[in-house]
């Protein structure tokens, strides 16, 4: 191991203004540590105790005012939310810990309640831990698009092609979509950016008065951490990025949708495994006699949805393919789910029964969230306005990888988005300090192994890479697997890192 300890490099002075580009840096042995500043600790937000029922006791949230335009500093701010759970040992504080949450769309303010436990009892008082509601998301200020209830389902957000592949509907709910986001998003909408949730980071270390931040990146917050890390690299200390995608400037977003058709290819033999086990027997989950009868059983099934779907327990929302398949991809995120999964495909397969719906499939999201999620991805990169070419990619895909059946490549409103991206997309690249540490397992069905390879590989020398050998999105304290969590537990408390890029066993 190499213990990442404190150390004084001088570095390239940057401005303060949080739209400031930073330079690179070139760092050769261990680099700098990260206590914080004089008068440090957040004294620049107001926090009030906001503690919750299965939270961490003692969390406090704040709001911080950021810039709409960081090219006008001084013009019109937003909100941000933002929340802390102080260390309970000021002797081995070492600095803050800053969890970046995933999506786009997701709450850290929340992560933080759900997480905050179990990070406050792994890092023993090493930190602050602190999270955000990114701009449009949660607390922070938000904007609507005003989209019907119908273009708000998680399964019609996502464009699954009709029963025989076609994608009329999807390209029509795309373009009222993208319409809908113009006439009512504003100025707002346009903000809602990967660049700005970066500068707006920055804007946070600023109001904690940290000279450096630490952090936790997961899924679409490992982009978010690289790009800091890229921006500011002077200001990050250790930095952990879990369940990586592609940060190739030309396969951001659009790139991590079509990814996720071999990804789920290569997740789901670990389902199919599980549901062909004798153990499903006495559960009375067990699908199929042999593991490879699952896959041709599922992908008959959505077939069969497709072309007539079955009611459920929610009152005219019944279960489609494209649902059935939405499911599967929210539930490959984890082994956990895989008894609800099984449960579903028996009840679609049984005349005499309804499928019960998920939550996230039975109900619309708020339109707020439905929104940021979609300005976010289409405001960042340009996306191919053919109608033509989303058609044969998504017959290509579809007849590929059928388990998706071409919707990674499909139309989204971002085919017919009104405004172009403000600035280009960050490339990652391996100057700066080498104070990086990834985390993925080997078949992911969100963000693939193949995909964090070439994060791994823009970094360079900058990170090393611990490698599960097991399924599931998202790994440090949440898949279970105690070699990748103590790997991840030793970097951020002691400053050890592996020397070279490791493997961890299932």
């Amino acid at each position: 191991m190499t213990t990442y300890r404190n150390n004084s490099r001088k570095t390239l002075l940057l401005a303060l203004s949080a739209a400031a580009v930073a330079g690179s840096l070139a760092v050769a042995g261990p680099v700098g540590g990260a206590r914080a500043v004089e008068g440090g600790g957040g004294g620049g937000l107001k926090w009030e105790p906001c503690a919750q029922a299965g939270g961490p006791a003692g969390q406090e949230c704040a709001e911080l005012a950021v810039p709409l335009d960081y090219g006008k500093p001084g013009g019109r701010q937003l909100t941000l939310a933002v929340s802390r759970v102080r260390s309970e040992d000021p002797e081995a504080r070492r600095g803050t810990l800053l969890f970046i949450p995933g999506g786009p769309g997701g709450s850290g303010v929340q992560a933080l309640t759900r997480k905050g436990n179990a990070l406050r009892e792994e890092l023993d008082g090493a930190f602050d831990i602190v999270s955000f509601d990114p701009r449009g998301v949660g607390g922070s200020t938000t904007a609507s698009c005003g989209l019907d209830a119908d273009d708000r389902y998680v399964a019609t957000l996502r464009s699954w092609p009709g029963a025989e592949g076609q994608i009329g509907e999807n390209v029509a709910r795309s373009r009222r979509t993208a319409e809908a986001c113009d006439e009512n998003g504003g100025a707002v909408l346009r903000s809602f950016t990967s660049a700005n949730e970066v500068r707006d980071i920055e804007r946070f270390r600023q109001a904690l008065g940290e000279e450096k931040l630490s952090a936790w990146g997961s899924s679409y917050g490992t982009y978010i951490g690289a790009v800091y890390a890229q921006k500011y690299p002077q200001r990050t200390d250790r930095w952990v990025l879990d369940s990586s995608g592609d940060p190739d400037p030309t396969r951001v977003e659009r790139g991590w949708m079509a990814n996720t058709s071999r990804a789920v290819e290569d997740r789901f033999p670990d389902f199919a495994a599980w549901a062909a086990a004798p153990d499903r027997d006495e559960e009375g989950l067990r699908l199929a006699e042999r593991a490879e009868d699952v896959r041709p059983l599922f992908i008959a099934l959505a077939a069969e949805l497709d072309r007539a779907p079955k009611e459920s327990t929610t009152e005219g929302n019944p279960l489609t393919g494209g649902m059935l398949r939405q499911a599967f991809l929210n539930g490959l995120y984890s082994d956990s789910v895989f008894p609800q999964l099984a449960r579903l495909v028996q009840a679609a397969e049984d005349p005499a029964a309804k499928p019960v719906l998920s939550p996230d499939l039975a109900q619309p999201l708020r339109d707020e969230d439905a929104s940021v999620t979609i300005a976010v991805i289409c405001n960042d990169v340009r996306w191919p306005a053919s109608v033509g070419g989303y058609a044969r990619a998504t017959k290509e895909d579809r007849a590929r990888y059928p388990l998706t059946a071409g919707m990674p490549r499909n139309v989204l409103p971002c085919a017919f988005w009104k405004n172009d991206p403000a600035e280009k997309p960050t490339r990652i690249t391996d100057r700066g300090p080498s104070n990086i540490l990834m985390i993925q397992s080997l078949r992911d069905p969100s963000t693939p192994y193949f995909g964090a390879l070439k994060m791994r590989e823009a970094l360079g020398d900058r990170a090393r890479l611990v490698t599960v050998d097991q399924g599931g999105h998202g790994m440090y304290l949440a898949n279970g697997n105690a070699c990748g969590d103590s790997k991840v537990t030793a970097f951020l408390t002691k400053g050890e890192r592996p020397e070279r890029d490791v493997y961890c066993a299932s």
